[in-house]
């Protein structure tokens, strides 16, 4: 079992879990965990996201997890009832990606073999590829929604394949993941043409920061498989930068807050979501801490939504 490391904080103050194989259906419903660490492209140099997940644990108090309140953004207490604890960071190498990998795949299958659904904490946007390989074992058609200004369908830069510009074309390559939808694209970044080929030949189903800001995310929703299996991968830096600064490269327009929740709650409302991961927020580039907070709220409601079955939220 990879090693678990002691955050100085929890996640929004809920219960630390020091051993994954103590988890179980009967006490916990969500296991929170941190990867700071994934693929470097140049060794021994610390991920520009590495601080990420100690600064999502930071971003909220006793006030987000109390059972006696209410959140008007789920219309449910917070949490949705949910059990929750935090696993701590998976350790990590600053020249290893390998054993990263290693460790945050086998992190998120003892999670799920334990009868928990898994929230990842970045980390950079390599992080979410050994995420989405660990549920190889557990479901044989999952979807995997990514909101990302970004398509990260590169297939390599500089001989460095499990980067963080390779995500989503790794993850084409899993057989267990027999939908994608990305969300959010918008400018310029790592992208060549020949990607968005590949990626829409391999039957990605691309909704554009454009198509959103036109057309609203029901379309985006309307995509996903119903009663699917859904895996969340949302890079911090498809959302708006006014509401998340502190990403390594902005791109003006993007996804906004209630956007967000449209997201969640509408996927929700009709399939399975079993995790989720956030991943490259740069908490040095957002001195006032507000988008750590905007983020640790969105994936409180993704929690509040997890695992219920679209026939319960519909009643």
């Amino acid at each position: 079992m990879p090693p678990t490391i002691k955050p100085e904080t929890t996640f929004c103050r809920v219960p630390f879990c020091d051993d994954l194989a103590s988890l179980s259906p009967r006490t916990t419903d969500v296991a929170v965990f941190g990867a700071p660490h994934g693929t470097p492209y140049t060794p021994g140099v610390p991920s520009h996201a590495a601080a990420g997940a100690a600064a999502m644990r930071r971003a909220l108090s006793w006030y987000s997890t109390g059972p006696d309140q209410f959140d008007f953004d789920t219309m449910t207490p917070v949490f949705g009832g949910r059990r929750v604890v935090d696993c701590g960071d998976v350790g990590g190498s600053l020249t290893e990606g390998s054993e990263n990998r290693a460790a945050i795949q086998k992190t998120t299958a003892a999670v799920l073999d334990n009868g928990c659904l898994p929230v990842l904490l970045g980390g950079d946007d390599s992080t979410p590829i050994p995420f989405i390989e660990g549920y190889g074992d557990h479901s044989q058609s999952l979807c995997v929604v990514q909101v990302d200004a970004h398509i990260d369908w590169r297939n390599d830069i500089e001989g460095v394949t499990h980067g963080f510009s390779s995500t989503m074309r790794r993850v084409s390559e899993m057989s267990h993941v027999t939908s994608i939808i990305q969300i959010g694209a918008r400018g310029p970044g790592s992208a060549r043409r020949s990607d968005l080929v590949d990626a829409t030949a391999w039957g990605v189903q691309f909704f554009t920061g454009r198509d959103v800001s036109t057309g609203g995310v029901q379309a985006a929703i309307d995509a996903v498989p119903d009663a699917s299996d859904v895996v969340l991968a949302i890079d911090v830096d498809g959302l708006d930068p006014a509401l998340v600064p502190g990403v390594i490269l902005p791109a003006f327009g993007g996804i906004s807050y209630q956007q967000m929740l449209d997201i969640i709650q509408g996927i929700a409302a009709k399939a399975n979501i079993v995790g989720a991961d956030f991943v490259e927020y740069v908490p040095e580039k957002d001195p006032t801490g507000t988008g750590a907070q905007a983020i640790a709220r969105l994936a409180s409601n993704v929690i509040a939504q997890m695992g219920t079955s679209p026939e319960a939220l519909q009643e």
